[in-house]
């Protein structure tokens, strides 16, 4: 299987090539040429496999130029039960009882306690492979930009591996407490951590010109290195991710929840898209899919996207409770674009041409047809987002984080404007924990301590629910990262970083 860019459908790569480089020379993103198709009698052979064994299945049919010991070493180094707490990295949680039933999907079970784990303990294994098979011998420098969860969770999957430096940057006020903690305090000596001067969007197109930037690339191959990505625009990001819906799907058969052909609606908060893409090239491999749920935060850019088929991001900008969310530029859209015009590359680049240039584009009716069949937007604020936890602590006595409660809420008012019961698979993406003031303070009315710490404490001994390990293990780490920088001081830091600044 091969891909083609999402810019120029001329662009051919092999997987090795996509995962390595991470995104086109023409700043497009990498798609596969096709889908694998499965059966239901696939999806049944699927339901008699455990999680490895589903992600080597459907990693496998998209990994063509990977051996199947390739494939295997990968996955079991990933998915151990010492990573993840069980032989299940995404154990499901019934709610099935009030105003809505729910197999919420936990995917935050992993070392960083986000669902970005899920793809970034095995993204290290797929790219040093992948950097080996097409660019053997360079070095792979990684560059990420993160609204919180990201970025930890690619330091810790990249840390002291051989073959790659990794730089992060972060938003300086755009993450919660305890994501800024777990990034200052990353070990490893191939890591580094930046905050800049601005928002997401600003460290996102921050990151993307500087790797389509030729003579900050020239001076990169002139020793021996080469730029990719552990941000969802990496196909070995988003791959991964597609695994675990077809294993929700799984466990709620073989758990009596649905049967095999049965149909199932995705609820997913996101903010960058590709949790929801995920789900969505499942449904084209097979997956019985009716419907896409997309919830949004207050930067409700998606909301109205998919609402009126025009995309704005010339609009305020939130900093929130849920800020892994709070994003103005959904990069992986631009993957659903590609699907959702046939595949028209010259319609993509004119789409993303116009968001660069004007802030705005608006979609065809036949597109906006295609959104309208497959997904439903919603948003709520940090009010309604406090609501919604305290209500599920109180009524289900199930504790969420604040980006779990923006799709439980928006799931919610889906089911009471369309009256749909469909079944459905809801991505919880985090551990309470990771926002512990937050979601503190929307389950008790006593006054808060002020130290990160003790909140967690707190609500660990009102909730009677345990702080996760690497959690609790940060209160006494050293602090490694404290340097921050304005957005156009970006380029200059990365070559510092790697000693190549003249």
């Amino acid at each position: 299987m091969n891909y083609n860019s999402t810019r120029n459908k001329n662009t051919v790569v092999s997987a090795s090539q996509a995962i390595a480089q991470g995104i086109s020379e023409e700043g497009g993103l990498f798609v596969p040429q096709e889908f694998p198709k499965y059966t239901l009698e696939d999806v049944k052979t699927l339901c008699g496999l455990n999680y490895r064994g589903r992600a080597k299945k459907i990693m496998g049919d998209f990994l063509s130029d990977f051996t199947a010991e390739e494939i295997n070493e990968s996955v079991d180094s990933a998915y151990t039960s010492d990573k993840f707490g069980s032989d299940n990295p995404s154990p499901i949680s019934y709610i099935e009882s009030g105003e809505t039933k729910m197999a919420v999907l936990e995917l935050w079970h992993g070392p960083t306690c986000a669902f970005k784990d899920m793809a970034l303990q095995i993204l290290p294994h797929l790219l040093t492979k992948s950097v080996k098979k097409a660019y053997n011998g360079k070095e792979a420098v990684i560059l990420v930009a993160t609204s919180g969860d990201t970025g930890k969770a690619a330091l810790e999957g990249f840390k002291d591996v051989d073959g790659v430096k990794i730089m992060v940057f972060y938003p300086v006020d755009g993450v919660s407490p305890m994501q800024k903690r777990q990034m200052a305090t990353q070990k490893g000596k191939n890591v580094s951590v930046v905050a800049i001067k601005g928002n997401f969007d600003d460290a996102q197109t921050g990151v993307k010109k500087i790797f389509t930037n030729q003579a900050i690339k020239e001076k990169l191959a002139e020793n021996n290195m080469l730029f990719s990505s552990a941000n969802s625009i990496n196909w070995g990001r988003l791959l991964p991710q597609i695994v675990y819906y077809f294993s929700a799907y799984c466990d709620m058969v073989n758990e009596g929840k649905i049967a095999v052909g049965d149909s199932v609606n995705v609820a997913v908060p996101t903010g960058n898209f590709g949790n929801i893409l995920a789900a969505f090239y499942a449904m084209n491999m097979g997956l019985p899919v009716k419907k896409f749920i997309c919830a949004s935060n207050a930067n409700n850019v998606l909301t109205d996207f998919i609402k009126t088929g025009t995309y704005d991001k010339l609009r305020k900008f939130y900093t929130t409770m849920s800020p892994s969310m709070d994003i103005l530029v959904s990069s992986n859209l631009e993957r659903l674009l590609y699907h959702l015009t046939d595949e028209n590359d010259a319609k993509v680049a004119e789409l993303m041409n116009a968001l660069s240039g004007e802030g705005k584009y608006t979609v065809d009716e036949k597109v906006k047809a295609k959104l309208d069949k497959y997904f439903w937007g919603g948003f709520c604020d940090d009010a309604e987002t406090q609501k919604t936890i305290k209500a599920l602590y109180e009524n289900e006595n199930y504790l969420c984080d604040t980006h779990t409660a923006v799709a439980v809420n928006v799931y919610q008012q889906y089911v009471r404007e369309t009256e749909d019961t469909t079944p459905v698979i809801l991505a919880s993406t985090a551990s309470p924990y990771k926002f512990a003031q937050s979601v503190l303070t929307a389950v008790t009315d006593e006054k808060l301590p002020e130290d990160e710490f003790a909140m967690i404490d707190e609500l660990s001994a009102k909730t009677k629910t345990a702080v996760p390990a690497p959690l609790a293990d940060l209160k006494n780490a050293e602090v490694r990262f404290t340097f921050e920088c304005e957005v156009d001081e970006m380029p200059k830091t990365v070559l510092n970083s790697l000693g190549l600044e003249e």
